[in-house]
């Protein structure tokens, strides 16, 4: 696809979902892409079903600062630049806060938001030196939306919309681009995140009746990667015609 092929995307979560299904149509667009998540067997499988000339595995957690940093340092090492950066590694505890699930609320806020500042923080500056580069952030209609078993998860969404809009009007100058996507129920193992028994089936139906595929969201990621540079998409919010929520 034009404004695709030849670029270097670097993906978070990669293992599975949405990061695994963007790989996928990337790299049919004719990118090559880094895949990072902490599963490397899972990553491998993917970088021998896309080719090894079009992909590499990093085994990341996001949560690790200097994970992060190594696997932004060897994505340029191995392909030379970095045309763009999805931050797609999330997790989501929907619990009632009278739970006091304080492990979930600390690991949903580690990954959602430590996590997309860490990727931030280690791949800015080589997008700043070239003044090149688009970050794509993963929000939600949670994002927008508040429901009552989601305070800290629906926090961290906000939260990145707060990081992706502040990194807009700090980086305009050098015409890097960032792009919001915030989708509804989609294909993925983030209902496995849930434990709370009061929550776990209703998100399971959910899911079950109203997630659209993943390739849904990999359309989404493509389409604004496709853009001419002087072009900026800076939020898709997409859902199921169906979904109500």
């Amino acid at each position: 696809m034009e404004n695709v092929a030849g670029k270097v995307v670097v993906i978070t979560g990669a293992s599975s979902g949405l990061g695994a299904e963007t790989a996928r149509h990337l790299v049919k667009a004719g990118a090559k892409v880094a895949l990072g998540a902490r599963r490397k067997d899972r990553l491998d499988a993917l970088v021998e079903e896309l080719g090894d000339d079009q992909a590499a595995a990093f085994k990341v957690d996001v949560t690790k600062r200097e994970e992060v940093d190594a696997f932004v340092k060897g994505t340029i090492e191995q392909f030379g630049q970095i045309d763009a950066m999805l931050h797609n590694a999330g997790v989501m505890p929907l619990a009632p806060l009278a739970e006091n699930r304080h492990e979930e609320w600390d690991e949903c806020i580690d990954v959602n938001l430590k996590g997309v500042l860490y990727g931030v923080g280690a791949v800015l500056p080589h997008m700043n030196e070239r003044q090149s580069g688009q970050n794509l952030f993963v929000s939600s209609v949670a994002g927008h939306v508040v429901n009552p078993a989601g305070a800290v998860y629906c926090a961290t969404k906000f939260g990145v919309r707060a990081i992706a809009e502040s990194l807009r009007k700090e980086v305009k100058g050098n015409k890097l681009r960032t792009t919001i996507l915030s989708p509804g129920a989609v294909e993925s193992e983030l209902p496995q995140s849930v434990k709370s028994d009061r929550v776990k089936g209703f998100v399971n139906d959910l899911y079950e009746n109203t997630a659209i595929p993943a390739s849904s969201f990999a359309r989404a990621v493509v389409f604004a990667i496709s853009q001419p540079d002087d072009v900026d998409i800076n939020e898709i919010l997409f859902r199921r015609t169906a979904q109500e929520m």
